[in-house]
């Protein structure tokens, strides 16, 4: 009898492949063209740290969301904004707790100084007593430390880097190169598992070179038309073919326009959602005036978009 050496369980891994990941991110939602399903897989293998740069909208929080749902990782986010720093991202001391626990132990602690032979003595056993209130149960973990202590891994986004200061940058270049991170009072703790770590940025301002030379870069562009139709179908239930054949067009028209912001593919999911909501089966001038504020958000581009309607609706 001839036993199979093919094991089941690494067909349905879905960092078993780049066409693996592009299936299964399908499955929980997300449309990932082969280039992010590549970038994604090297990042998983080679365990790198994955910058991904791109427009509001483009779905580069959404990939790391649909990741950690397909993988089934738990999933921790950290926003980012300026003036953030290590105690808000790493770790702060459990300060009510170690008050509390001061004024309960108060007695013990007279009683244990209370026979020390000289100053220094009792300052040696003081010394001692409050390492106590700075060791691990005493320690609040922010999203950083909690990525790294997940022995069974997980995701960490590290959402809209661009928008903390370049001191926190640097002091995030320990984490993303070596998954570990230094405590003065307790030394280093460092990730059994190493987390999958997706970081965003809408190119608010330029990154650092140190920062990029530690991360996979992928640049999520608008899509083409038929990547994006596929993303509203998969989105939005119900809708029709040829319903988001045409929103998609007008949309893609739109982005052709001097536009503040023009309407990326998180504003044409919602439109097409809209859409549905309003029963609407086809796209006429009427529909598409009471529902520009869904895919432009700029009074502005309202303005210079409304007289144009006819025009842009007979170009899909």
């Amino acid at each position: 009898m001839t036993i199979s050496t093919v094991r089941p369980a690494a067909a349905a891994d879905p960092l078993a492949s780049v066409d693996a990941l592009v299936e299964g991110l399908a499955s929980v939602g997300y449309i990932a063209s082969r280039r992010i399903a590549t970038a994604l897989y090297m990042a998983a293998n080679l365990q790198k740290p994955i910058l991904v740069e791109g427009s509001a909208g483009v779905g580069k929080t959404e990939l790391a969301l649909s990741t950690a749902a397909l993988l089934k990782h738990p999933l921790i986010r950290m926003q980012c904004y300026e003036g953030l720093d290590e105690s808000k991202a790493l770790y702060e001391w459990k300060y009510g707790k170690q008050l509390l626990y001061t004024q309960l132990l108060k007695d013990r602690m007279g009683e244990a100084l209370s026979d020390a032979p000289s100053m220094d003595a009792a300052m040696g056993r003081l010394h001692g007593m409050g390492d106590l209130f700075f060791s691990e149960p005493f320690l609040e973990p922010r999203p950083l430390m909690k990525a790294l202590k997940q022995d069974d891994g997980c995701v960490l986004l590290i959402d809209e880097v661009d928008k903390s200061d370049e001191a926190f940058e640097a002091f995030l270049l320990e984490v993303l190169s070596a998954y570990q991170v230094s405590i003065p009072e307790i030394g280093v703790i460092k990730a059994k598992t190493p987390p999958l770590v997706f970081l965003t940025s809408n190119n608010v301002r330029d990154l650092g070179d140190a920062l990029k030379r530690r991360c996979l870069h992928l640049h999520i562009p608008l899509p083409e038309p038929a990547l994006e139709e596929r993303i509203v179908l998969t989105r939005v239930p119900g809708i029709e073919a040829d319903l988001t054949r045409h929103l998609v067009a007008f949309v893609q028209t739109l982005r052709t326009l001097e536009l503040r912001k023009p309407p990326s593919i998180s504003e044409t999911v919602d439109w097409a959602r809209a859409l549905i909501l309003l029963h609407a089966d086809s796209l006429d001038p009427a529909i598409v005036r009471d529902t520009l504020n869904v895919i432009l958000k700029f009074e502005q581009d309202i303005d210079q978009v409304e007289p144009q309607i006819l025009e842009l609706l007979a170009k899909r």
